[in-house]
């Protein structure tokens, strides 16, 4: 959700009676400067999610001024970061995609882990494990430290078997990518309301071939692309190709393809309108409700 969780967004999942995240990747400071503002200005409670690998510790530093009440790091070593969060008195989210991961978590101190399994879109590790088996693992591993399920969950029912595995709750990306909050293009939006779970794929293709950063234990969760059809198999070649590069900037100047993927996790069938975040909330909390109840009355 880098880039496209910004403000509003964030603001608009608060006032449904979430947590709502602004997503700052790598940290850049115009865009923590621009979202943050929206979303301080009389929201709360709020967090900020970096990717670990991407910033330094002034990036942290910086929208902890804000005043967030959470912080979530995802994706590489959270140890240099902890500090800052701490002394801000901002509660300290760490995702993890395997289980040296989640005892790290655990061992910094952690107030709430996020166990991401690999149904997830967007990037996650590539050899982690499914939503279903993981969380329960992680919660069990955890303690009395909270966990919330992420990968795959893209409705109420979704957010009612993660309570039922144990979590505390759910974090909750592609389906807050279709709403009318986010800051997305409207293909985007099109392409995730019409695109099924069968057409996404995890692959380092997309970020090799667009000079990703990315390190290469995390792949990324995509619907289909031509180039990822191109290079399906041959990671090995885009290494270093600026040929490769140039021709994907090519497409992207002659608009054959998008300017960025289409991350999109594989509950995507899921999701068929384009509601207001803060309506969405509110539904997933009726859904889950009535799943658990459901299953409670099955039981008896």
């Amino acid at each position: 959700m880098g880039g496209s969780a910004g403000g509003v967004l964030a603001a608009a999942v608060s006032r449904g009676g979430g947590l709502g995240m602004v997503g700052a990747a790598g940290g850049d400071r115009g865009f923590l400067d621009r979202e943050l503002a929206i979303v301080a200005a009389g929201t709360e409670p709020w967090g900020v999610g970096f990717l670990t690998w991407a910033i330094g510790a002034g990036a942290v530093e910086h929208a902890l001024e804000y005043g967030p009440a959470a912080v979530m790091l995802s994706f590489g070593d959270p140890t240099p970061f902890v500090r800052a969060v701490r002394n801000a008195d901002a509660a300290l989210i760490l995702q993890v995609t395997d289980m040296r991961e989640a005892q790290q978590a655990v061992d910094l101190g952690a107030d709430v882990i996020v166990a991401q399994g690999t149904e997830a879109g967007g990037h996650g590790a590539l050899r982690g494990r499914s939503t279903l088996p993981f969380v329960p693992a992680v919660v069990d591993l955890a303690g009395a430290v909270p966990v919330l399920a992420a990968g795959g969950i893209a409705d109420g029912r979704g957010v009612a078997a993660a309570l039922v595995l144990g979590a505390a709750g759910a974090m909750v990306g592609t389906r807050f990518q279709a709403t009318a909050e986010a800051l997305v293009d409207p293909a985007i939006t099109k392409a995730i309301v019409e695109g099924h779970g069968e057409d996404t794929e995890r692959s380092r293709v997309l970020d090799l071939v667009r000079g990703s950063r990315w390190p290469a234990q995390y792949t990324g969760r995509t619907l289909g692309h031509p180039h990822l059809d191109r290079w399906r198999g041959r990671e090995g070649e885009l290494v270093g190709n600026a040929e490769a590069r140039r021709d994907y900037y090519a497409d992207v100047e002659r608009g054959v393809i998008p300017p960025l993927p289409v991350w999109a996790g594989e509950a995507i069938d899921l999701i068929t309108d384009v509601p207001s975040a803060t309506d969405l909330v509110s539904t997933m909390a009726a859904q889950a409700a009535a799943a658990l109840a459901g299953a409670g009355a099955g039981n008896r």
